[in-house]
């Protein structure tokens, strides 16, 4: 399937630059590194010189990493929710 491509609008970025493991591990990007983990199991899996031997163990982790990735993703969005709710109280410095 071909990709769709389009103009990037006045003052819209283009989609982030996908990091290699490597790059994600050095960045300290957890989610980043599962993903580009992610991509690699699934070269592994969509090759077929991978020996069948490998396929349940490498299919497995895979899953295990979509998991990780969707739970990664639900947690920064709910941190992101939480933290544009909190309201400013008034300081007490009696409460000190």
């Amino acid at each position: 399937m071909a990709a769709k491509l389009r103009a990037v609008k006045p003052g819209e970025a283009g989609p982030a630059k996908k990091l290699t493991i490597i790059e994600a591990i050095e960045a300290g990007d957890r989610l980043a590194e599962l993903e580009a983990t992610h991509r690699r199991i699934g070269k592994a899996v969509q090759d077929e010189e991978t020996p069948a031997r490998d396929l349940a163990s490498l299919t497995r982790r895979q899953m295990e990493i979509s998991k990780e990735i969707e739970s990664l993703r639900r947690q920064v969005v709910e941190e992101r929710t939480d933290a544009a709710h909190v309201a400013d109280a008034a300081f007490d410095a009696t409460a000190v």
